[in-house]
């Protein structure tokens, strides 16, 4: 059911209100600023950063100040990122050059991090010059197919962007390179039973437990993004009118969604598991990659597949006193395979995996009846212990991967780790915590996923949806905000609703006057 309280409010009003945001945003970037030496200074230096962030990103306070800080902290590394090319806007993974990177240091590992965690920023120019170089720019012949070099899941990225930015005119434009795209990735990686096979590092997750740098093993995570991007090829295809797009789409998303639950499902470790290209056999080893189905709600609404969310919780599995592993404590080979300072996915923390993970886990409560032992009490304690990870030497700090035991950064002081934009953490706050789930229709819709009493305040601010600003504040005792009691609802200055409690809602916006 929509419901709809309208309670006139000035627009004066709504900036005063966010007012407290942005001193918190100043105090943050004033502080980070002076924790930088900047050896790299790319399209908005440090001196410009408050003015950039304030302009373009939305405004979050909570009681938890680990996990808000380390939100304005990730958006503060991820401008850092932001380099202006003769191609147009561009992001960076490592802040450094690097050799194996292409043109202007561009890596496509990270893409869709990146286009996930840039979809809330208000200028929506910056995500598009960077769709748009990946796919016409970033490739110089048959010698140099960068965009390739990694598995990514592009289009499922550029439909999330177009449901907080919709851009009809853009996805138009656009459609007939990501149709080409992907058939160019089944020409290259499909086989003829219609599973994918990637190389562990081609999937930027090498010297892993089940992993090869030369086999062609046939991986949950290649099979689940492809499947992301079939499912979100039908749902372009919808918004630019392309019945045929819709068709041949939906055709492929289905096969793809049951080949990997009967031939990566393993039945008696409970888990989606690599299947060898040596051996035609599931390997029988859980990693991290096994829960990225859920990243694009692939498997059935069954218990037997929640039940692979066990292990996040086991000792022995993927629970370690730093975070998620990247495989499950208990395997012989765990951490076995180098020195600790290479780029070893067989157990060490990687943020990359550790926030497709809690995806996952937020995406099996939002959208699933059966969530087995998962609960909003789970996923509150795995982020906070992810943003909690972005420390070192008592500092805000983000690099590449951590030991699972002492949060230890593996690389060591190495300046490429600095700044390592390979994942995302703001969008698990707005899109999960918080819980905005973005539709094409003009229904703003709400589930937030904060346990219950676990906060009696906080405050979203300067959301750009739609075209629209949105702002969330929830006061139990109306205290904190002086506005009343309850989970109050903005829209372009209007609060449109209230609630009694902090429990999902649905807006419906294009009434509003």
């Amino acid at each position: 059911m929509i419901l709809l309280l309208l309670a006139v409010t000035s627009s004066a009003f709504a900036q005063q209100q966010a007012k407290p945001g942005i001193a918190a945003l100043k105090k943050y970037v004033s502080y980070f600023n002076t924790i930088d030496t900047e050896a790299v200074k790319n399209y908005v230096p440090n001196a410009q950063a408050f003015d950039w962030l304030s302009a373009n990103i939305p405004l979050f306070e909570c009681p938890d100040t680990v996990l808000e800080q380390t939100y304005y902290y990730r958006w503060w590394s991820y401008r850092k990122h932001l380099v202006k090319t003769p191609e147009g806007f561009i992001l960076t993974e490592f802040i450094e050059p690097v050799k194996h990177a292409g043109k202007y240091n561009s890596i496509s590992c990270a893409l869709s991090h990146h286009l996930y965690e840039g979809r809330w920023i208000k200028d929506k120019g910056y995500l598009q010059d960077y769709i748009k170089f990946w796919l016409y720019h970033a490739d110089v012949g048959q010698s140099k197919q960068r965009f390739h070099q990694f598995s990514s899941w592009i289009d499922d990225a550029v439909y999330a962007n177009q449901l907080v930015k919709p851009d009809l005119n853009f996805v138009r434009s656009i459609a007939p390179a990501l149709d080409a795209d992907y058939t160019k990735w089944e020409s290259e990686r499909q086989l003829n039973s219609g599973l994918f096979w990637q190389f562990d590092v081609k999937d930027g997750m090498e010297e892993s437990v089940s992993g090869s740098r030369k086999d062609q093993n046939r991986r949950p995570s290649i099979n689940s993004y492809m499947y992301g991007n079939a499912s979100a090829l039908v749902q372009l295809g919808k918004v630019i009118g392309d019945q045929q797009l819709q068709t041949k789409y939906a055709a492929k998303a289905a096969g793809l969604k049951k080949m990997v639950q009967d031939s990566l499902w393993n039945n008696t470790t409970s888990f989606f598991e690599t299947k060898s290209a040596k051996t035609g056999a599931l390997v029988q080893v859980r990693e991290a990659i096994g829960f990225i189905p859920w990243d694009f709600n692939l498997p059935d609404d069954q218990a037997k597949y929640a039940k692979a969310w066990d292990a996040l919780l086991d000792t022995a599995g993927f629970n370690a006193p730093w975070g998620i592993t990247t495989a499950e404590r208990r395997n012989p080979t765990f951490r076995t395979r180098g020195t600790g300072h290479s780029c070893e996915w067989d157990g060490a923390l990687w943020p990359f995996a550790s926030s497709q993970t809690l995806k996952g886990l937020s995406n099996l409560l939002n959208n699933y009846k059966d969530t087995g032992n998962m609960s909003t009490a789970v996923f509150y304690e795995k982020l906070h212990q992810y943003a909690a990870s972005h420390v070192k030497n008592g500092k805000p700090y983000i690099g590449e991967y951590q030991d699972e035991r002492t949060g230890e950064w593996l690389k060591g002081d190495n300046p490429r780790s600095i700044f390592y934009n390979h994942s995302t953490f703001c969008d698990l706050i707005i899109n999960d915590l918080v819980g905005i789930k973005p539709r094409p229709d003009e229904v703003l819709e709400i589930r937030p996923l904060i346990p219950g009493n676990k906060w009696d305040w906080f405050a979203l601010r300067n959301v750009s949806y739609h075209g629209k600003n949105i702002s969330l504040i929830w006061d139990k005792t109306g205290r904190k905000y002086r506005l009343g009691k309850g989970f109050h609802i903005y829209v372009d200055g209007q609060k449109v609703i209230t609630y009694k409690e902090l429990k999902p809602v649905k807006v419906q916006m294009n009434n509003l006057k």
